[in-house]
């Protein structure tokens, strides 16, 4: 069993922003990909950046989709 110390959590969030800001919409699996880290360490950056308001889900069909919402990072972003 893996363990994650927020500082982890942390850095992967920054990565994922960094990730949405530069693509735009992404689906959960592009942004696993582009930030190569584990699927449950990029799920969990995912809640911290939605739980600060700065990221948008939303279900497209079979893939999840994610962008940034604030103000800063949202100009590459569709989902609100």
């Amino acid at each position: 069993m893996e363990t994650w110390r927020p500082e982890d959590i942390g850095a992967t969030a920054g990565k994922v922003w960094n990730f949405l800001h530069k693509r735009g919409e992404s689906s959960l699996s592009a942004v696993e990909r582009g930030v190569g880290a584990p699927k449950q360490l990029v799920c969990m950056a995912i809640g911290w950046l939605a739980r600060e308001g700065k990221v948008g889900l939303r279900q497209d069909k079979r893939s999840l989709q994610l962008c940034l919402t604030d103000v800063e990072g949202a100009q590459n972003s569709r989902v609100q």
